[in-house]
């Protein structure tokens, strides 16, 4: 059974940061390109950041220079640190594994920024 559990969301005032982290289970980890999307009220699903299966990684350029994405393949975690947090970077922050067709989706957790 495959499993992804995303953690450390919660509220936090502008300009902080949050770690967030997304636990795997079931899947070959080292294998799959992994990605963060987000999704805020009223809004379409965006994608935030990715980490390939080598480690090379992209992101969104709202979040360039903020967010960090990286993975530890002996634990099969992902994480995103954010930095320098907005307001418009409140959402609900999922993890996602891809790779060629299988793709595995988490619950998400929520980030609210807010003073």
């Amino acid at each position: 059974q495959v499993q992804l559990v995303e953690s450390g969301g919660g509220l936090v005032q502008p300009g902080g940061s949050l770690r967030l982290s997304c636990a795997a289970s079931g899947i070959f980890f080292r294998i799959y390109a992994m990605n963060w999307y987000r999704q805020a009220p009223g809004k379409q699903r965006e994608l935030v950041a990715h980490i390939a299966s080598d480690g090379s990684t992209n992101y969104a350029d709202s979040v360039k220079g903020r967010f960090a994405i990286s993975r530890d393949n002996a634990k099969k975690m992902v994480y995103l640190q954010t930095n320098n947090l907005k307001p418009e970077d409140t959402a609900v922050y999922s993890c996602n594994a891809v790779h060629g067709p299988a793709v595995y989706w988490g619950q998400g957790t929520q980030v609210t920024v807010s003073s």
